[in-house]
């Protein structure tokens, strides 16, 4: 989202509206500060900050009630903080003085601590600025609000925790609290990730942790809850007597970039599918929820996964890029894969016999991600043969299939056959189209984060991963991975801007997938 692009119309913005608020309707509560820890580093100068700029211009982070404190051992001062951020709040060279006067405003909201992530000393030092912050905004002792958000490789988490339950807390006697925020990857297997949960469950109380997927915050990802239990016509449909597969795609057209070495520790399956894709499949297959409260939809999204089978050799396939170990941060033999594709199975009334392919890969011949239901073949279709542009081809002409296009350019089509305009009775491939930027011009799609930051401080916890949540998708995962690690499963090499290995298409076909030929959907023009 370019920064100069921004023009928001100025909105009265009463407190309990915008933010500070439990769900449950909390009291009024004191003023906020937010700390990111690991402030110099890519995440919180990339993500974090600007997510915070753009919740402060729509007015959700008041300057008379929030402070922003950066956090991290590099010694820098408050100025040469906030100039690290600025070149990531100002992206456009013809920013207009609106915008160039909003970000020093925000700025000026923003100061450093210096210091070590296991010593108290450092984090003495935060406490006491927090204190100094709330003191000037005459905050009750108690009904004061922090927030801290690691922004930090989660080989920490566990001593950064302490020093905050030691040395930050706030009192919550006065409608104030403490939450921290923790980013992924959370454990690299079952074991580990037990083992992180036990020990910042000893720490804090699970509604104060906030287990951060960006993907949850992703527009249509939050609008599959409407999508599916607030129209009549998908309920009937959404079964497995309708659907013969599902889809969850995500692709990228570059490499690991220079980020090799940390790529190689985790591999495609741990950085994209266990947990952004495994989200998304919950949210696609889950039950309605009793209520909209946060606990019965993780309740949900639960059951989803308790229900997945192990799964089996024969419906993975995994790819490595050919110069992929070229990288001189990547061992020579490296054995991590750069793409997956992974049949899941889901045993339950719903979706027995319905395969869901979760599909992720780095280096492909395209960028986006997508959900992808199709639906099964029309019985006794008297149209097979009318396909205008395969009647000779042997080919099938494709079925119905709803597309949800999470990124780029998002959107949610229907493919549908319908009839060529003309004299001859010939069918093709078309679609109902509802694409964001044309049908919502000139409302601006928020990123994730700033979404998923505004429910952090809302203590809407309805788009963060419960840990028996988090325990469930490690179960399902850590058999296969174990393996990988171990050499024995290797991945296939395929060339850069390919689709993947051929043996990932051919396990599609296995799996009942049938692609649609001659169509392909573009993105209509403003």
């Amino acid at each position: 989202m370019e920064s100069g692009s921004w023009h928001i119309e100025k909105r009265d913005i009463s407190r309990s509206e915008s933010f500070g608020r439990d769900v449950d309707n909390a009291p009024e509560t004191g003023c906020l500060s937010i700390v990111v820890l690991g402030a110099s580093g890519d995440l919180a100068k990339k993500k974090t900050f600007p997510a915070l700029y753009h919740l402060f211009l729509q007015g959700f982070l008041p300057s008379e009630e929030v402070h922003i404190f950066g956090y991290a051992r590099t010694k820098i001062s408050d100025d040469e903080l906030r100039n690290r951020i600025r070149g990531y709040l100002i992206t456009d060279k013809s920013a207009s003085t609106e915008h160039l006067d909003n970000v020093t405003k925000f700025l000026e909201l923003v100061k450093y601590v210096s210091g070590s992530y296991d010593s108290e000393e450092g984090f003495q030092l935060l406490d006491k600025e927090i204190a100094k912050h709330e003191l000037s905004k005459n905050s009750v002792e108690g009904s004061s609000r922090r927030l801290f958000y690691l922004a930090l490789p989660p080989s920490v988490y566990p001593s950064v925790c302490k020093m905050i339950r030691h040395n930050c807390m706030n009192k919550s006697d006065l409608g104030g609290w403490t939450r921290i925020v923790v980013e992924k990857p959370f454990g690299k297997d079952l074991e580990s990730a037990e083992q992180l949960s036990s020990q910042i469950g000893q720490l804090f109380d699970e509604p104060q942790i906030y287990r951060i997927d960006h993907y949850l915050g992703k527009e249509l990802v939050q609008n599959l809850l409407v999508l599916r239990f607030a129209n009549r016509f998908f309920l009937p449909l959404w079964n497995r007597d309708n659907i013969d597969n599902v889809q969850i795609v995500f692709r990228e057209d570059f490499g690991t970039e220079g980020r090799g070495g940390y790529f190689d520790e985790y591999g495609i399956i741990r950085d994209i599918i266990q947990n952004h894709l495994l989200q998304v499949l919950c949210l696609v297959a889950m039950e309605k929820p009793v209520s909209l409260k946060p606990e019965h939809i993780r309740d949900e999204k639960v059951k989803v996964l308790q229900s997945v089978l192990p799964i089996k050799d024969e419906e993975v396939v995994l790819g490595q890029y050919e110069a992929y170990r070229d990288d001189p941060t990547v061992p020579d033999h490296s054995n991590t894969p750069t793409f997956a594709t992974v049949v899941l199975r889901i045993h339950n009334e719903r979706w027995e016999g319905v395969p869901f392919i979760l599909k992720a890969g780095k280096a492909l011949n395209s960028r986006k991600a997508e959900i992808r239901v199709q639906f099964k073949d029309v019985p006794g279709d008297i149209f097979k043969c009318m396909a205008s542009d395969l009647q000779n081809s042997g080919k099938k002409q494709g079925r119905n299939e709803f597309v949800i296009r999470l990124q780029p350019s998002e959107a949610m089509y229907m493919k549908l056959t319908v009839k060529q305009p003309g004299l001859e009775m010939l069918t093709v491939q078309s679609e109902l189209d509802l694409s964001y930027r044309q049908r919502y011009q000139g409302v601006t799609i928020p990123e994730a984060y700033e979404r998923l930051i505004l429910d952090t401080i809302r203590g809407d916890q309805q788009h963060f991963v419960r840990r028996d949540e988090l325990k469930a998708a490690w179960e399902i995962f850590t058999p296969l991975l174990h393996r990988i690690d171990d050499g024995e499963k290797k991945p296939l090499p395929y060339k850069p801007g390919s689709r993947g290995p051929e043996a990932a298409d051919e396990l599609l076909a296995k799996a009942g997938y049938v692609q649609t030929h001659g169509y392909i959907w573009i993105p209509p023009t403003l």
